[in-house]
């Protein structure tokens, strides 16, 4: 049976505006804030519960990531199949993409690579990284050769996660796509028709033909035997894809073209939006600088763009600080932190002391800055022993005995 292919659209009702979340746009609601309970119902999407949780902690013998004990990933397709797979010792794999259109990664961009570099850790399963350098020139207009150096150049920041080379390919759709790769890809495209493709992403008679052809070529990498170096003709193994909720449309898609053409649906295991310095009003954008902390950004670009920038749920005054608390559901500095503190303790003392107003504005994004700038640091040390010859190795397409 076919899976329900909803787009959640914007609309009015009763004068407040409905939000909108595809994988080219985000935004909230009247109040710019995600519905994310709402989304699980649209999207037909499961609650990655902490029975869950509790059992990837149990079959890996790991401790769970912060992401998945905070709540940050937080639904998913099928997940509980690729665990049992696991527990039986049938093999799964992982994929997970990145559309390149800036010259460095911001911080919501590292969130899945992260999160994934964790599956990787804990389940030893082999990973593709799709780098969607066609979509950028499709969608953005990007001159397709710096589209092509783009990919490379966050594939530097992505292989900067601390990859397994072994067991991780990564490619570029212009370099890669052909041979059994694109022959599934007209599998999927002869199975999806027009109203189907417009009904899922919004597509008008104004867009190019290239975006709407596009979903089947970032559906393709689900299927196993799009990698014959890696996987041969296999069609048994398991794909499991972490993302953000908005690619939840393409996946939707591929997961009901798949029985049609013989292979096996795709599971998902999905995040919360990564919010703007300026609020969680939906994803960040690549091309305004002060709305997200960069990879490449300096300890003093971190430290100003923090204490400019970054929306504040405190008191407008100190008095009304101490005496009310902040509000940690719009605090954009306290989100950051559930992202990237890794001690829990001393997160949930923050919480608890800038919640009650103990805590000041400034001392919360002293911590933050911190943090970040630790990270930062740490990624930039890791990123400059990439050179291009460690890109080469990952984006050969080479004998890989991973199952």
């Amino acid at each position: 049976m076919a899976e329900e292919q909803p787009k959640v659209e914007a609309a009015q009702e009763g004068g407040e505006q409905e939000q909108v979340i595809d994988p080219w746009s985000v935004s909230g609601g009247a109040d710019g804030r995600i519905d994310y309970n709402k989304l699980l119902e649209q999207f037909g999407c499961s609650k990655l519960t902490e029975d869950l949780v509790a059992r990837v902690e149990k079959l890996t013998g790991k401790p769970a990531h912060p992401f998945l004990k905070r709540g940050i990933f937080f639904a998913h397709r099928d997940l509980q199949e690729i665990l049992d797979c696991y527990e039986k010792g049938i093999p799964f794999y992982l994929y997970t993409g990145r559309g390149p259109s800036s010259e460095a990664l911001h911080l919501g961009h590292l969130v899945p690579f992260m999160f994934t570099k964790y599956l990787q850790d804990a389940f030893g399963a082999p990973l593709v990284i799709q780098l969607t350098d066609d979509e950028k020139s499709l969608w953005r207009g990007l001159d397709i050769d710096e589209a092509r150096r783009l990919a490379r150049e966050n594939a530097k920041d992505i292989i900067a996660c601390g990859f397994d080379v072994s067991k991780t390919f990564i490619f570029s759709d212009f370099e890669f796509v052909g041979g059994a790769f694109y022959r599934n890809i007209i599998r999927i495209q002869r199975c999806v028709t027009m109203n189907q493709v417009r009904g899922i992403f919004g597509f008008s008679m104004e867009d190019n033909i290239g975006k709407i052809a596009f979903p089947a070529v970032q559906a393709a990498p689900s299927f196993p035997d799009c990698f014959p170096h890696m996987f041969g003709t296999r069609k048994d193994i398991r794909c499991l894809i972490p993302c953000a909720i908005d690619q939840d449309p393409y996946f939707r898609m591929t997961r009901d073209v798949a029985p049609r053409i013989g292979h096996l649906k795709p599971a998902l295991i999905e995040s919360k939006f990564f919010p703007a310095l300026q609020g969680e009003s939906g994803k960040m954008s690549a091309s305004d600088a002060n709305s997200a902390i960069f990879v490449n950004d300096t300890p003093a670009q971190i430290k100003d763009k923090i204490n400019k920038y970054a929306f504040s749920g405190g008191g407008a005054t100190v008095e009304e600080h101490r005496a009310k608390g902040a509000n940690l559901a719009v605090d954009v500095p306290w989100k950051y932190l559930n992202f990237f503190m890794e001690d829990d303790a001393k997160l949930g003392r923050i919480g608890e002391e800038y919640g009650s107003g103990r805590m000041l504005t400034g001392e919360i994004k002293k911590e933050l800055i911190t943090v970040l700038t630790d990270m930062v640091s740490r990624h930039q040390r890791a990123r400059a022993q990439v050179t291009e010859e460690v890109v080469d190795a990952f984006m050969a397409v080479r004998p890989m005995n991973v199952v």
